[in-house]
């Protein structure tokens, strides 16, 4: 709530340009300065700083609320609680899609289908709410140059043929998504910071980063001293932000991460790397030395980045073409497994596999 801009504390418009000369442009950038520091960039009194500090304060505490006016804002307009997946199993298992409100991650190997997932939703965020939709813009902050514009038009005239039935309406679709190539973790930590002027202005329904494990796997080698403190601060201070914007305006945020391999002897694996909704496989050998070594393929980043996430959804490969989705960590869902394509239309559920009796439901 910290990252709320001054001007949306019902500052004035002269206040606030005055502060954004000194920039001061946030509320925690105001709350950080002292008594004396707020006097000389406001120009006014102590009593009137005063004021202005209990003023701001009170508009970036988080609000209370009952688990009541939760379930009754969700049950009066559903459409604010989830972005349907059209993955009609995996919105049950969802109780109705991705969440508003937090932040969703999909993790996998290569090729799995990460970016094809996220332009799927990008075309879904953009329909009306009649069609499951939150009729609203995307933003979309492409790390990996994945993006297309080329498959984007594909999914939507192939998801829904009958609503994308001319050119018009395919390029009305193209211009609520807005593009963003970020290659660096400073560029992308800017962007997000900048985020939200641009969300009321352009009525965005849907923030997409893919991938944020592309830029911190590049740029921090965990091997150097202090780089893994200096990764987990960038982690933290994006999700911090992430997961302001997604509540303070209830829009999902969608995040992709990469896998890596965790190596340890015995079964010991540092609790930093894994947790068990990261794990995707679990194999062990010997090692050079004689000794048993065991290997984890788990989702990147960390635990400390696992804990920021609040919901995670992991792609693996089966038998080709056929892949598979694990729900891996939700507040309202238990872990289930479904079989999915990837097709013209995006991705397609093959049906959905019970975890106790591995067989297709």
């Amino acid at each position: 709530m910290a990252a709320k801009k001054l001007r949306r504390a019902r500052l004035s418009q002269e206040l606030c340009e005055r502060l954004s000369r000194h920039q001061i442009t946030t509320c925690q950038d105001f709350l950080c300065l002292s008594l004396l520091e707020l006097m000389k960039v406001t120009g006014q009194s102590y009593y009137d700083v005063q004021n202005l500090l209990c003023k701001v304060s009170r508009a970036c505490a988080p609000k209370m609320q009952t688990a009541y006016e939760m379930k009754l804002r969700k049950s009066v307009n559903p459409s604010l609680a989830f972005l349907s997946t059209t993955l009609h199993s995996l919105d049950e298992v969802l109780q109705g899609g991705v969440p508003c409100g937090s932040l969703t991650e999909l993790t996998s190997p290569p090729g799995c289908g990460k970016t094809q997932f996220c332009i799927m939703m990008s075309v879904l965020a953009t329909l009306p709410v009649s069609m499951g939709g939150l009729d609203g813009a995307v933003i979309y902050i492409d790390t990996e140059s994945a993006f297309s514009a080329e498959r984007l038009i594909e999914i939507a005239g192939n998801r829904f043929p009958t609503y994308f039935d001319s050119d018009e309406k395919l390029f009305c679709m193209t211009r609520s998504i807005h593009l963003y190539r970020e290659l660096t973790c400073g560029s992308v930590l800017k962007r997000i910071m900048s985020l939200e002027e641009e969300i009321i202005s352009k009525k965005v329904k849907l923030i997409i980063i893919d991938s944020v494990a592309s830029v911190v796997r590049k740029e921090f080698d965990t091997k150097l001293q202090g780089n893994l403190a200096e990764r987990s601060n960038f982690l933290a201070r994006g999700a911090s932000v992430l997961k302001y914007l997604a509540e303070e305006f209830s829009i999902p945020v969608i995040l992709t991460n990469q896998i890596t391999t965790s190596l340890s002897n015995g079964l010991a694996i540092q609790a930093d790397l894994v947790s068990p909704a990261d794990d995707l496989s679990l194999s062990e050998g010997a090692s050079s030395s004689g000794k048993r070594e065991s290997s984890c393929v788990t989702a990147a980043l960390g635990n400390t980045w696992s804990h920021s996430v609040n919901t995670r959804l992991i792609l693996q490969y089966h038998d080709l073409p056929t892949r598979q989705l694990l729900v891996a960590k939700s507040p309202v869902a238990p872990f289930s497994a479904f079989f999915y394509t990837i097709e013209k239309s995006g991705l397609v559920l093959q049906g959905l596999r019970n975890p106790k009796t591995g067989t297709r439901n």
